[in-house]
């Protein structure tokens, strides 16, 4: 099965409200990515055919696509959190017998959920001083705030993913990385 097959047939490993609310979450995160992608790439194209075809830019092309960067990173995040793709740093972690990985993951993932809900907090800060402050977006009228609001979104959602795997690792005999990625390394290479 593709990752692609396995991202549309996910289901949580984990019991009862948890693996609805992880399921949830990642429907939502396929959804965020996929249209804000989607999107990007019409409005890239649409400007470069209004610009050579037409003579003249799409005035809110950039604009939309600044809105879309945020929103793919924000949602992608999550994404990451839930695939096990962040980028780790694992010499010591690697080296550590299976109980003494577990244990470390479960730190490792109940800190970086504890950083996710710090940064959230003050993302929702820096959006209510936006806020205040009554910027707009030239082009498109909109208030800047609003298109800051998928940062404390991706947060959220980061910060959930973790404590999820916190949890998964507690109630699991194996050592997980996500809610539904075991711990190991895959041969990637392949001989030419």
């Amino acid at each position: 099965m593709s990752e692609e097959e396995s991202e549309k047939n996910y289901r949580s490993g984990l019991p009862g409200i948890l693996g609805v609310i992880d399921t949830a979450i990642s429907k939502l995160e396929s959804v965020i990515l996929a249209v804000g992608v989607l999107l990007m790439a019409f409005n890239t194209v649409l400007n470069v055919i209004a610009r050579f075809v037409f003579g003249n830019s799409i005035m809110f092309s950039g604009e939309l696509n600044r809105i879309l960067i945020i929103m793919i990173t924000f949602a992608g995040i999550g994404y990451a959190a839930r695939h096990g793709r962040h980028i780790r740093m694992s010499a010591i972690y690697d080296a550590l017998p299976t109980g003494g990985r577990k244990a470390l993951m479960i730190v490792i993932a109940l800190f970086t959920s504890l950083v996710m809900f710090f940064l959230l907090y003050y993302s929702i800060i820096y959006i209510l001083d936006l806020y205040s402050k009554g910027r707009v977006l030239p082009s498109l009228g909109l208030p800047i705030w609003i298109i800051y609001l998928w940062v404390p979104l991706g947060f959220l959602i980061t910060a959930i993913q973790y404590l999820l795997t916190a949890v998964k690792n507690f109630t699991s005999r194996d050592v997980y990385l996500s809610t539904g990625v075991v711990d190991g390394y895959k041969d990637t290479e392949t001989e030419v």
